[in-house]
């Protein structure tokens, strides 16, 4: 099934393939309503996938008010300097960032999902389930306060006011 673009909707693009699996993983909850989501390609790192996002979907998304966005990527040890970078990369190309800031989501593991997959000694799919079921229990301090992923605390709280409601 396919999303309704004039409904609330969530895409998610991710840097990798790892992440791509993490996402899809998320969408294999039953509670989660598939109509609602959907899991593009990956970009091929970070650095591609800001450029897609900016050149393809940023400009998109002022036509589809309900649309919001996850930039799913992996902040390599560096997570408040590419969180900025990539924030202030979305305001100084597209002249009306203000009305998608709101909606754009920029979630990862702090190093890379391969460590996270290693720490938690689950598949990529089983940590996206697992992040899942966690959003859908309202257990945010499961694997979500895991130390590779707790710097995404301000992330997940936006995304549960914004994007919880329509998911599950």
């Amino acid at each position: 099934m396919s999303i309704n673009k004039n409904r609330p909707h969530l895409l998610v693009l991710p840097e990798d393939d790892a992440n791509r699996q993490i996402a899809n993983g998320f969408i294999t909850n039953v509670n989660v309503k598939s109509r609602a989501i959907q899991v593009l390609p990956p970009a091929d790192g970070w650095i591609k996938l800001l450029d897609e996002f900016i050149n393809d979907y940023a400009k998109k998304m002022l036509n589809y008010p309900e649309r919001r966005m996850v930039l799913l990527i992996d902040f390599d040890k560096g997570y408040r300097n590419r969180l900025k970078y990539v924030r202030d990369k979305i305001s100084e190309n597209i002249n009306d960032s203000e009305n998608i800031n709101d909606r754009v989501f920029i979630p990862g593991v702090l190093s890379q999902p391969e460590r996270l997959k290693t720490g938690v000694n689950k598949s990529f799919q089983e940590i996206g389930r697992t992040l899942s079921e966690d959003c859908y229990d309202k257990n945010y301090n499961g694997l979500w306060s895991h130390r590779l992923l707790m710097d995404n605390t301000n992330e997940l709280k936006r995304m549960i006011l914004s994007v919880r409601p329509f998911i599950f």
